[in-house]
């Protein structure tokens, strides 16, 4: 494989996130909901690494519920709660990660 390109499984995969992504969000009718696939599974993996697995899907639920949340009370727009949501994890999950014991 050559750097910077993906494999035919990884090709496979990623369009299947795609496609799912694209589907479950317009049955959720959000089709205009821009879903950064990336950064999710970016936290997840982090998440999951540096807790247990299973912290994986909560701590992606429980970012997405807060931003929404955010969104639907007027405190920010999706994208700003989202990335605030996600940093305020991403801090916590690297100073769990940085403790000892």
């Amino acid at each position: 494989m050559t750097e910077g390109r993906m494999t035919e499984e990884e090709d496979h995969t990623r369009e299947s996130i795609e496609l799912w992504v694209r589907e479950l969000a317009h049955h959720l009718e959000i089709d205009g909901v821009q879903i950064d696939v990336d950064a999710i599974l970016a936290l997840a993996g982090e998440a999951a690494h540096t807790v247990v697995r299973p912290a994986a899907p909560v701590t992606t639920y429980l970012v997405g519920y807060v931003a929404g949340l955010a969104e639907a009370t007027g405190q920010a727009d999706f994208a700003t709660a989202s990335r605030a949501a996600s940093n305020v994890a991403s801090q916590l999950l690297q100073r769990r990660s940085g403790a000892v014991g």
